[in-house]
């Protein structure tokens, strides 16, 4: 396949392999993602959903050993091409990961830290963006009052919504969510979901969950993974309600995993 592509959706995987070394994590996996929906990966705990993450924005590129083949187009555009920028291509793939990681500095300095790095200094344009961010992540009203005390004194569900806010505010285009909440009550749970269906508005977001409740209730379309290989990937009230794999069948009715 050429690097560039007709694009029908927002991220198209073809062929998909990756190697750790000698071991082979995924086996030509094949995935359509529609812009603007929310996209579920679940499975057993090694099947290969956050390395199928990662492969979205190249986060694997910084392991070691790691070889991939097959190709993943994002708007039509071989995303594994060697003329990939990956620093733009993971400013418009953006990741959340499964516990918050605010960085040890204030909320504000958190918010603004990636538009910074960009060369952003101008402190209208900064707190503009920053309160924005905020309201998005409907955090706002948490923390108005708190934009100059430390990030990491917040509750573990505002800190993660702030790790929300802090990828919003450099405007990607699709969200990758590795478990996020999988450190959080349930309560916090509900408030992430919430935003998320919020969210998929405007963004295209994947997420990986242990959760099948919540994939059930959050996302539009929804992948099953068994040792590296997508057994079954449909919308998720087929997946959930009449799926055509009997490994399929067997995980969500509790038979497997």
């Amino acid at each position: 396949m050429s690097d560039n592509v007709t694009a029908q959706y927002k991220i198209e995987i073809d062929g998909l392999n990756l190697f750790y070394g000698q071991f082979q994590a995924l086996k030509s996996v094949p995935m359509s993602i529609q812009e603007r929906m929310i996209t579920a990966l679940i499975g057993p705990s090694g099947c290969g959903k956050s390395t199928l993450l990662r492969c979205l924005n190249r986060m694997n590129d910084l392991i070691h050993g790691v070889r991939v083949q097959g190709s993943v187009h994002l708007d039509g555009i071989d995303i594994y091409r060697p003329a990939q920028d990956v620093t733009d291509l993971r400013k418009r793939v953006g990741m959340v990961f499964q516990r918050p990681n605010p960085f040890p500095l204030t909320v504000y300095q958190n918010v603004v830290y990636g538009l910074r790095v960009a060369g952003i200094r101008h402190s209208r344009s900064l707190d503009e963006i920053a309160e924005r961010s905020l309201r998005r992540a409907w955090m706002w009203d948490q923390v108005k009052d708190k934009l100059d005390e430390p990030a990491l004194e917040l509750p573990l569900d505002q800190q993660q919504r702030l790790c929300i806010a802090r990828l919003l505010a450099v405007q990607p285009e699709v969200i990758l969510m590795d478990e996020p909440c999988s450190a959080l009550d349930p309560i916090a749970t509900m408030k992430v979901e919430e935003l998320m269906l919020e969210l998929k508005k405007d963004y295209t977001i994947i997420i990986v969950t242990h959760n099948m409740q919540q994939a059930a209730r959050v996302s539009d379309f929804t992948g099953y993974m068994l040792l590296g290989e997508m057994i079954e990937f449909s919308e998720t009230q087929v997946i959930f309600t009449r799926p055509t794999k009997k490994l399929t069948e067997d995980y969500i009715t509790g038979k497997y995993g």
